[in-house]
């Protein structure tokens, strides 16, 4: 495992029995928790910043739509 988890111990304990579930009910694989753990770490660590980023870049995104229904609003009464 990585010297420090993207997720937090909180996260793990409960994503661990997910991927656990999922795995058995998918693919017949049984796994046990440190396992999990070290997939989910394995996962965060290789997608976990391009997730971030694209969640950033969507708030971006709705922000800047906000803005510009504001600056139409706010011409509006200017006028």
């Amino acid at each position: 495992m990585a010297n420090q988890s993207l997720l937090s111990e909180q996260q793990l304990q409960q994503l661990a029995p997910q991927v656990q579930g999922y795995l058995a009910d998918q693919l017949g694989l049984e796994i046990g928790s440190f396992d999990a753990r070290f997939l989910l770490d394995f996962v965060a660590e290789r997608i976990g910043r391009d997730i971030y980023n694209k969640a950033l870049h969507d708030a971006q995104t709705a922000l800047q739509a906000r803005m510009e229904s504001l600056q139409a609003a706010i011409w509006e009464l200017e006028q």
